[in-house]
């Protein structure tokens, strides 16, 4: 089980990547691209290298949030929210205009992907542990690249996209979100 951080997305042959070439973003598990986002934003944006970040549990361990202050004010707000009862309750925020947040990671899995269904589980269907401690250690051991320091997404800007800048990268990588009229049906489902 593995996910694609779409936003640095990179299409590659699995037969051109070559042993020890594998590496990972910030974050200390395979769902962290949360922290490269923030340590990202917070640089590029205000000028602060951050090292280390800060998770806060707000209603449970399943969401979280970090901010960067400065000159005392919250200038950055990211949450993590996993499993569908909090991202429902992320949605009903958002409904009522109670939105404050830059940045959300969304994961379906409760604990994150590796702790998802497929994953590390006890033959009685619970989370194990051990295992999941395991595959924490080993993630954490690969080599950390930031993204944007990739050769092949450097060459997939210049070949494709026509440059960092260009047209095509607000075209192809950006979106606009504007209202929909709702209508009326059976078929609605109620966040």
């Amino acid at each position: 089980n593995f996910g694609i951080d779409l936003s640095f997305c990179c299409f590659l042959r699995f037969d051109e990547t070559k042993e020890g070439e594998v590496v990972r973003h910030d974050g200390k598990r395979s769902d962290g691209y949360l922290e490269h986002i923030f340590k990202h934003a917070a640089k590029e944006l205000f000028g602060m290298d951050v090292k280390e970040i800060t998770y806060k549990a707000l209603k449970n361990k399943d969401f979280q949030e970090v901010t960067l202050e400065k000159d005392g004010e919250t200038v950055l707000r990211f949450a993590a929210a996993y499993g569908f009862r909090n991202i429902q309750n992320l949605v009903l925020k958002l409904k009522k205009g109670k939105f404050l947040y830059h940045f959300v990671e969304v994961l379906a899995c409760p604990g994150g992907c590796l702790n998802g269904k497929g994953q590390a589980q006890t033959e009685d269907g619970k989370p194990d542990k051990a295992l999941l401690n395991q595959m924490e250690e080993v993630y954490a051991a690969i080599p950390v690249r930031l993204p944007e320091t990739n050769v092949r997404v450097q060459r997939l800007y210049q070949d494709w996209l026509e440059g960092m800048d260009s047209k095509k990268v607000q075209e192809t990588l950006h979106t606009k979100y504007s209202a929909v009229n709702q209508t009326a049906s059976n078929l609605d489902i109620k966040w």
